[in-house]
């Protein structure tokens, strides 16, 4: 090995755990990279820090530092003028690019998830969400006001065209004649699916506020004739006559209790012959220092501080289908960073 390509020497422990303990800086700076719209301003080329601060209301030589901070991680490039450009990774912060990460920025960078975590020490010491230490009736989403609902939704529906295309590849939909998406949000995972199969008709079922944005969705993409909406609840009951319901990212929101009372409304309303399918990560039986293991550890205790769910492993999807009153019969993994769990009625 020459000197050329020998591997930068380690950081002594105390360093990678400093840059660990920091890195809610980068977040905070890039969630307010994406409130301002720093990317948009810069789609059409390198800008300065007076340039941005004059577009965005701002202080400049303030602004500057953040621009720096987040040039430091790869998101801008200071060039030699000291105007600031979008990098790759920086493309994904604008709000017009396919599978723009904008919304998911401003989500999970937020401050109503950062709040939440404030609360990690009761959330660890009680067992429950950060809500119920102030709203002990509340739900994962019943204190969200309108802004942060819109920004939930478009966050959900960010990937749903590429998770639908995933879907639609790895699982074989020959038999489903009417595939009902519960908690479907906008309709865009629905979409995307009766794009790619053209026999198959839908239903959206989400509360009235996201099912009107569903109706909407489906009606841009001319699936009108082969879709419906459906508004309700699912702790009540969900519609009828479905050959197959599908849940993604749905139930890892809630605890077992409330996730065997979700599966439960399918369970009653589903044909003997029908399929359940949720779309979800299954948690690894041991972690290590993987990607997809890091993923699924940051996602599962984000559960347990923001909504009181959990992600769930094999083993434990089996259980809750058993409680539920479904056989778990396999599990079909797809492109995405999901798999398709599929049960039927027992």
């Amino acid at each position: 090995m020459t000197s050329s390509t020998k591997a930068p020497p380690a950081l002594p422990p105390g360093i990678v755990l400093y840059q660990l303990a920091v890195g809610h800086y980068v977040s905070r700076a890039l969630h307010l990279a994406a409130k301002l719209g720093l990317a948009d301003l810069l789609a059409g080329g390198p800008r300065d820090a007076a340039a941005l601060a004059s577009a965005t209301d701002t202080h400049a030589t303030s602004l500057r530092r953040v621009l720096r901070l987040l040039a430091s991680v790869g998101v801008f490039d200071e060039q030699a003028d000291g105007r600031f450009a979008l990098t790759p990774l920086g493309e994904a912060l604008r709000s017009d690019v396919p599978f723009s990460s904008r919304a998911s920025v401003m989500l999970f960078a937020g401050v109503g998830i950062q709040d939440s975590w404030k609360e990690l020490e009761y959330c660890v010491r009680t067992g429950e969400p950060a809500f119920r230490k102030h709203s002990p009736e509340g739900d994962a989403f019943s204190h969200m006001d309108t802004e942060q609902t819109r920004v939930f939704d478009e966050a959900m529906a960010t990937f749903a065209p590429a998770t639908a295309a995933a879907i639609a590849a790895a699982y074989d939909f020959t038999g489903v004649g009417t595939l009902v998406d519960v908690g479907g949000g906008n309709g865009a995972l629905l979409s995307g699916i009766l794009s790619a199969h053209p026999r198959l008709r839908g239903v959206v079922f989400d509360r009235p506020e996201p099912a009107e944005r569903a109706r909407k969705k489906l009606a841009e993409a001319g699936l009108e004739s082969r879709s419906e909406v459906v508004a309700g609840d699912f702790f009540a009951s969900v519609p009828g006559g479905g050959d197959a319901y599908i849940l993604k990212h749905v139930i890892h929101d809630w605890d077992d209790a409330q996730a065997t009372r979700i599966l439960r409304n399918c369970r009653a309303a589903m044909k003997p012959s029908a399929r359940l399918l949720i779309a979800e990560g299954i948690y690894p039986p041991r972690i290590d220092r993987s990607l997809e293991s890091r993923g699924a550890a940051a996602n599962d205790v984000n559960m347990l501080v923001v909504a009181g769910g959990r992600q769930r492993s094999e083993a434990e999807f089996r259980s809750l289908y058993q409680t539920a009153g479904f056989e778990l019969t396999r599990i079909v993994e797809t492109p995405a960073r999901l798999a398709l769990i599929e049960g039927v009625p027992r």
